[in-house]
């Protein structure tokens, strides 16, 4: 066995010096032999990622059915069943199965097709067994092993690097460094990885050259693993579980009180134990949206289809709710609000002048012996035609220990030296400098003008190269250190990650939907405070993770309400942020596209990643946005208002309707001497009302609606209910006294006449209070119009049928009916008159709450 040395021990690993590692882990410089490489295996585990938890099928099942409102019309259901009402308790057991069925399959459905879209880290890796250099299944890398990786190799392991030939790596997914980063060997004392220029890190991409690299950290002690080990750990309860449960807690209490004290009331009064105790559950089946989890599931399935359709793959449901709420959007910087693609941003004279001459001389060299880097890439963007009539006659390939290359051409000038590199290691080498079409002596005050100029562009967020030149004498020969002397500094090129088209008129879009945008970078601060300025935020103060660190829980909760960017971030600290706006109750996107985002996505209550991300940034998000753009984020938002505008709809009918009907029969069954509605009939009531509403999903919403962010208030509920299911009792006490006082009907005739009136009032009522307008001007969907004029024929037509026998009911006198119709306009109008004042406490609310 070979002695254990633990990750965090060698956690900064790349302070260390390769011969301290080397005794670390016991190895050398030779590698390992194929024992020491399957004993370490079995040591250290397998080089891969933290798996997430996903449940199986029972379980998904079991967890919905543990919600409040499942386990209600559960136990009305199996009580209804034992109590000889079988085909009442199949239909509330029906209509569960139904929902939980629907929104089980869609949710399996959707992490499936994200699985698909997941990218693999490496496949292969290439490492020294036994003296020689041999393929490997890159989860099979150990800690000792000699790696070898090549331009275009994913990286294994984090790892030391021990050679290195014009070695770079692109970090982007690690940092959110946009520019490749030159790797060497040495020893950096810095613990940032930002700055470990000695060190390769698993699932970074080696853009040039070669290197040999020691592995240090593989599997879930890298930091790739470290990012990756989030989705192991258990996500809490998303917004709308946490509002959708607490909104079935109250109904579970209010349901249980109001069935307890019917059931003893009528048990006091002497009334039979069996039919009170009917009468009670089907009083519980009344008080209970039995519909809201299949109301809630086809709302979302439809929002998730529609967003779809918008570049959005929803990989669980209830996110499309909680991307609506969300009142604060944290998002990366490469590739969300920068297209991830260096540009040449400005050509510089050497007195700070645009001029072309230095980008087109720098694309010439770019053209004839570049390194195919991503600097060179965006010099020969903005001039793909520089080297016509140039060609290629020597060059001396980018060093990266002095970091500068040349090439000779041969062109209109003639023969010319065309040198470019860092302007640290290029302004030495110069003793003249370009004015025109002449030159001047640089001197030490020009070279200081010149550095002052590269530290304000760095200000500005860009990065520089110089590029210097010399007319060519004698014959031509390979480049050699020697002939890069005696320059003529010919001016810089700056370049940028430049900021989307779209990123500005995006980020306007949500501040107009209330939701307040806030940047998470891996990248310098500088850099985000001017990327920050140049989409439209505020970025007056740029917290980096030293700031971070150095703030308590509570201080960065302070912190994180005014300032809205933050650089040279570890993962860690993005998903502390994000629990600190939490923890002022702001609801929190986030969006990433990289491996450091990972935590963020984790723990944020919506979690955004785009197609081509990482495969941990997938696999932690609930939502993958098939182009990585702000603006498919607010139509994301606006979906998500919309679906949950059509679900508040379903539950103000509830609150309205169902409470007052409920409460109508709980005072009636005690004060009549028979029951004011069989239970049956209430069962058949209910589920007439119920199909009523199914085309609610297809409803349409007004602007007003989806404005602002969203969320359950369920005070607001209870306030809802509490005018509108009274004032709906009032109605049906009026119908109680019209029936007995004016009509004296028996109490079958009064059964019949109250069921009418009732089914009448829930359904027309459902095209008032749908909006906040004026019915006659917002027009309901077809769909819900042709569901809701459908039950109320068959509700209407049911007791004049043979069939209504079956229910107990009997054919009203055509002067009972006509009073019962005057009773229904009246109340019709009276919610049209008294909605403003009930749904102006339940419009969705944009305050936030503490959480606990």
């Amino acid at each position: 066995m070979i002695p254990e040395t633990r990750a965090t021990d060698l956690r900064t690993f790349w302070t260390l010096t390769p011969e301290h590692i080397y005794a670390a882990l016991h190895c050398g410089n030779s590698g390992l032999n194929s024992q020491d490489a399957e004993l370490r295996l079995a040591q250290y585990g397998s080089n891969s990622d933290a798996q997430g938890k996903t449940d199986s099928l029972a379980r998904a099942v079991f967890r919905r059915l543990l919600e409040p409102l499942s386990l209600i019309l559960l136990a009305a259901g199996i009580v209804s069943v034992a109590t000889g009402d079988a085909v009442g308790g199949s239909i509330i057991v029906a209509i569960l199965a139904i929902s939980v069925g629907l929104d089980t399959f869609q949710e399996g459905h959707a992490v499936k097709a994200a699985e698909a879209l997941r990218q693999s880290v490496a496949l292969k890796a290439e490492v020294k067994r036994s003296g020689a250099f041999c393929q490997i299944d890159v989860d099979k890398v150990v800690p000792g092993d000699i790696l070898r990786i090549r331009a275009g190799d994913i990286i294994p392991a984090d790892a030391l690097v021990i050679e290195s030939t014009a070695f770079t790596a692109g970090e982007a997914a690690l940092t959110g460094e946009p520019y490749p980063v030159e790797k060497r060997p040495g020893v950096v004392t810095s613990a940032s990885p930002g700055e470990a220029s000695n060190a390769l890190f698993r699932g970074a991409v080696a853009q040039t050259g070669e290197a040999i690299a020691l592995a240090v950290n593989t599997g879930r002690a890298t930091v790739f693993g470290a990012a990756a080990s989030a989705l192991a750990e258990a996500q809490a309860p998303s917004p709308f579980q946490r509002d959708l449960h607490e909104f079935g807690l109250v109904i579970a209490r209010l349901t249980l009180a109001l069935v307890v004290v019917v059931l003893a009331v009528r048990v006091v009064f002497g009334r039979p134990v069996l039919d009170s105790l009917m009468f009670a559950v089907a009083l519980a089946v009344g008080l209970t949206p039995e519909l809201l989890p299949m109301i809630t599931t086809v709302t979302l399935s439809r929002g998730a289809i529609r967003m779809a359709r918008r570049k959005v793959i929803v990989k669980r449901l209830a996110s499309i709710h909680d991307l609506g709420s969300m009142t604060v959007l944290c998002t990366d910087k490469t590739g969300t609000l920068t297209s991830a693609e260096i540009n040449l941003a400005r050509s510089l004279n050497p007195s700070g002048a645009d001029d072309p001459r230095a980008s087109r001389l720098g694309a010439i060299a770019a053209q004839l012996g570049g390194d195919r880097g991503s600097l060179d890439a965006a010099l020969t963007h903005c001039a793909e035609n520089a080297a016509e009539g140039w060609t290629l006659s020597g060059r001396h390939a980018f060093d990266f220990s002095r970091r500068l290359g040349s090439v000779l051409a041969k062109g209109p000038e003639g023969l010319l030296l065309i040198v470019k590199g860092a302007p640290e290691s290029v302004l030495p080498l110069c003793t003249m400098r370009r004015d025109g079409a002449v030159t001047s002596p640089l001197g030490s005050q020009q070279q200081s003008d010149v550095s002052a100029q590269i530290r304000t562009l760095a200000g500005d967020g860009l990065r520089c190269i110089a590029v210097a030149s010399r007319p060519w004498s004698g014959t031509t020969h390979e480049i050699d250190v020697k002939d890069e002397t005696e320059l003529v500094f010919e001016g810089l090129c700056a370049f940028a990650d430049s900021p989307k088209a779209t990123a500005a008129a995006a980020i306007a879009r949500l501040a107009n939907a209330g939701i307040r945008l806030k940047i998470l970078s891996g990248d310098a601060p500088v850099v985000v405070k001017r990327l920050a300025g140049l989409v439209g935020l505020r970025a007056d103060t740029v917290l980096s993770g030293t700031d971070i660190v150095a703030l308590s829980d509570d201080a960065l909760a302070v912190q994180v309400q005014s300032v809205d960017a933050y650089g040279r971030l570890a993962p860690d600290q993005k998903s502390r942020i994000v629990k600190a706006l939490q923890a002022r109750g702001a609801i929190v996107g986030f969006l990433g596209d990289g491996i450091n985002d990972a935590p963020g996505l984790k723990v944020a209550d919506i979690g955004l990643s785009v197609d081509g991300a990482t495969g941990v940034a997938q696999a932690a998000a609930d939502m993958i946005l098939l182009e990585s753009d702000l603006g498919v984020v607010a139509d994301g938002v606006e979906e998500g208002r919309r679906t949950f505008a059509n679900i508040l709809k379903y539950v103000r009918m509830g609150a309205s309707s169902n409470f007052g009907n409920m409460l109508s029969m709980a005072v009636a069954s005690i004060a009549l001497p028979f029951l004011p509605m069989l239970p049956t009939q209430i069962l058949l009531n209910n589920l007439l009302y119920d199909l009523s509403e199914i085309g609610i999903p297809f409803d349409g919403v007004r602007p007003e609606a989806t404005a602002r962010p969203q969320v359950w208030d369920i005070r607001g509920l209870i306030r809802f209910a509490a005018i509108m299911g009274p004032m709906s009792s009032l109605f049906d006490f009026l119908t109680f006294a019209t029936l007995l006082l004016v009509f004296k009907a028996t109490p079958a005739e009064f059964q019949t006449a109250w069921f009418l009136e009732s089914m009448a009032t829930q359904i027309l009522v459902i095209f008032i209070i749908r909006t906040n307008g004026r019915p006659w001007r917002d027009f309901p969907n077809p769909a819900l119009t042709a569901s809701s004029l459908i039950a109320l024929v068959v509700a209407m037509a049911l007791p004049f049928t043979p069939a209504g026998r079956w229910f107990g009911f009997e054919t009203p006198p055509p002067l009972m009916l006509a009073g019962i119709g005057l009773v229904v306009v009246a109340y019709l109008v009276s919610a049209e008159l008294l909605k403003h004042v009930a749904i102006t406490h339940i419009a969705a609310r944009t305050d936030q709450r503490p959480r606990s």
